[in-house]
């Protein structure tokens, strides 16, 4: 019976570090990045995906992403950008970013655990994964500028 009950400790500790329970969440340091928007400015924390490791990783088998954070994936350089939701537990809105700080185009609320890739509708620099749903809860649109040091190169 102890066996047991260490087998379902161990396995219930091993659950929460892979389910993305909040105080699992930052992997990376997080940053500021600000969105000004026409209702005014919003500001997220951010953890910044700069290798292709982390880029490959994102956001995938985290079921839970706070309200004020989210995550920035930096291309190094302009380029086309097809994402996708694989192994991604909950709805995300995707902000594709130009090289100058401006969103280019919106997917929203992208569906968990797709495999429809998902396009810029140009080359990009950055990318900006949220809460589905909370760019147009907080007025984010197309043509808002993204002030985060990733633009400003």
């Amino acid at each position: 019976m102890l066996h047991i009950r260490r087998l379902l400790a161990l396995l219930s500790f091993a659950l929460v570090l892979g389910s993305g329970w909040p105080g699992a969440w930052a992997q990376n340091a997080l940053e500021a990045l600000t969105i000004q928007t026409s209702k005014g400015p919003v500001t997220f924390q951010v953890e910044v995906m700069r290798t292709d490791e982390e880029r490959a990783r994102g956001l995938m088998n985290r079921a839970y992403l706070p309200a004020d954070r989210g995550m920035l994936f930096d291309f190094k350089a302009p380029q086309p950008a097809m994402m996708w939701m694989k192994n991604t537990l909950i709805p995300l809105d995707m902000l594709f970013i130009r090289s100058n700080g401006t969103i280019a185009n919106i997917a929203e609320n992208t569906e968990p655990h797709s495999l429809r890739t998902i396009p810029a509708a140009e080359p990009v620099l950055g990318v900006l994964e949220i809460n589905g749903g909370l760019s147009a809860k907080l007025g984010i649109a197309p043509g808002d500028k993204v002030v985060h040091p990733v633009f400003g190169r």
